[in-house]
């Protein structure tokens, strides 16, 4: 079974993330310890709260290196919420702050119209294309719950998967070759948020065999 890390750098509702990755069968733990992040076969990379002061906290526990090294080894990584956010390379959030860089492109406020800021509740989300992580979903009437004021720019539109609208119309899943994201929070999305664990889970087991054949074939 594939070793699942959710990234525990102090922000957002990593126990959820956690219980729910267990509740599809992920062999998972919540860690900040760089050796585990190292040899785990899939990261979760969880958040609630600001731009700047996540970076801040990864950075000073050497974690946004190790997640930038593990992506380049083609680990599956999964940004949720300010997660998905951190891959990008600069929000704008109380200032400018730089991102991971993993995804190209910047957050920006959410363009709400005459609409309340944050954006909390359930959006239906429209699929721009498909991936193994939106396997089994349905192609239409899909909802999942967001909470966020800002949205992610994607520069390539490649790499958007999915979109919803709150005042604007948004990518709320990306995905740049092994490198995914989800604006809403897939812990707090029932069965269809459920479903979209159980892919991750299912592409980090992919990737793990896929390492050790390639170690047994050299």
């Amino acid at each position: 079974m594939a070793r699942v890390v959710v990234v525990d750098y102090g922000m957002g509702n990593r126990r959820s993330v956690v219980k729910a990755l267990e509740h599809v069968g992920a062999d998972v733990s919540l860690t900040g310890e760089l050796a585990a992040i190292a040899v785990a076969d899939g990261l979760v990379v969880p958040g609630v709260g600001a731009f700047g002061a996540a970076m801040s906290s990864l950075r000073a526990a050497g974690l946004d290196e190790a997640i930038v090294d593990a992506a380049g080894r083609n680990v599956p990584v999964l940004g949720i919420c300010l997660g998905m956010q951190l891959l990008f390379e600069r929000s704008y959030e109380l200032g400018v702050n730089d991102g991971m860089g993993l995804i190209g492109g910047e957050v920006t406020r959410l363009s709400s119209g005459t609409l309340r800021i944050p954006h909390i509740g359930w959006n239906e989300v429209s699929f721009e294309r498909r991936l193994r992580l939106t396997a089994g979903l349905p192609g239409h009437g899909t909802a999942f719950y967001h909470v966020h004021s800002f949205a992610v720019r994607p520069r390539d539109r490649a790499d958007v998967v999915a979109t919803t609208e709150y005042g604007e119309r948004f990518a709320t899943i990306v995905a740049s070759g092994n490198v995914l994201g989800t604006q809403f929070h897939p812990e707090k999305s029932s069965t269809h948020g459920l479903q979209l664990l159980r892919n991750f889970v299912s592409l980090c087991d992919g990737a793990a065999h896929a390492t050790v054949a390639a170690r047994a074939r050299a």
